[in-house]
């Protein structure tokens, strides 16, 4: 019970926390559970978009604080990184506040719809807990320098609204809206053309890094460009038509 339930249907895929008891806090269990689904996944070229979501009031209140240290298992920042670098294109469904690590599983994800009255706040200064390399890394591409510092160093609770203004939200809406705005999103995601829809998504997130592949990124170009999609969304777009792609 409680374990991140992983849901697949056609070219989306779910990962859903289901601790709303603890706030969905994170086990070491559940981060197994968590990188097995990821690499599920990764292992279904049809899965275009995976989403992270939540059951309850609360989206995510970070890693168990108790066990951290305790346990080399399954360590927190692996599994993060491996979201980050999923395959699909990736969302964050925040129907609920997000605290400590659990701001860096989000700030992974491509896209962060949120709603209307969820904050945030990154304790880790105040427990004595020094962050890892790349989620220090996400928080300064995505959020910037000063919004890094703020947030890290005095430990200072945000609402929706600053979250949005900072970039950590792409999207911010009142909460009744939020499933049909991550649904209208998830559509417009699955119907791009597979080939350049997960190429550009990865070489993106290398740039962001400083660790782009200029081969890796020859080589999708060169598929994307010999693809059937390609002459499939020339013939819609002439057509005036929803294009049909393939992923071919």
């Amino acid at each position: 019970m409680g374990i991140p339930e992983l849901t697949i249907d056609g070219a989306v895929a779910r990962i859903t926390l289901r601790r709303p008891e603890q706030a969905n806090r994170l086990e070491p269990d559940d981060l197994a559970a968590i990188a097995a689904h990821i690499d599920a996944v990764n292992a279904k070229p049809e899965v275009l978009v995976l989403v992270l979501q939540a059951e309850g009031k609360y989206f995510c209140s970070g890693y168990d604080i108790g066990r951290i240290g305790a346990s080399r298992d399954v360590a927190f920042d692996e599994v993060v990184n491996a979201l980050e670098d999923a395959r699909p294109v990736t969302l964050a469904l925040l129907q609920g506040s997000v605290y400590g690590g659990a701001t860096d599983f989000a700030l992974a994800c491509d896209f962060r719809l949120g709603a209307q009255g969820i904050d945030m706040f990154m304790p880790a200064a105040r427990l004595g807990l020094h962050f890892y390399r790349r989620g220090l890394e996400r928080y300064v591409t995505r959020l910037g320098l000063d919004a890094a510092k703020r947030l890290f160093l005095t430990a200072e609770r945000i609402d929706a609204d600053e979250m949005k203004a900072i970039g950590f939200l792409t999207q911010l809406v009142p909460a009744a809206e939020l499933a049909a705005a991550g649904q209208r999103l998830i559509g417009t995601l699955s119907g791009m053309a597979p080939i350049p829809l997960v190429g550009m998504k990865k070489h993106l997130n290398r740039i962001a890094r400083g660790t782009l592949d200029a081969e890796d990124l020859r080589r999708d170009m060169v598929r994307a460009a010999d693809s059937g999609d390609l002459k499939e969304g020339q013939r819609a777009w002439a057509e005036k038509r929803p294009p049909r792609f393939t992923g071919s």
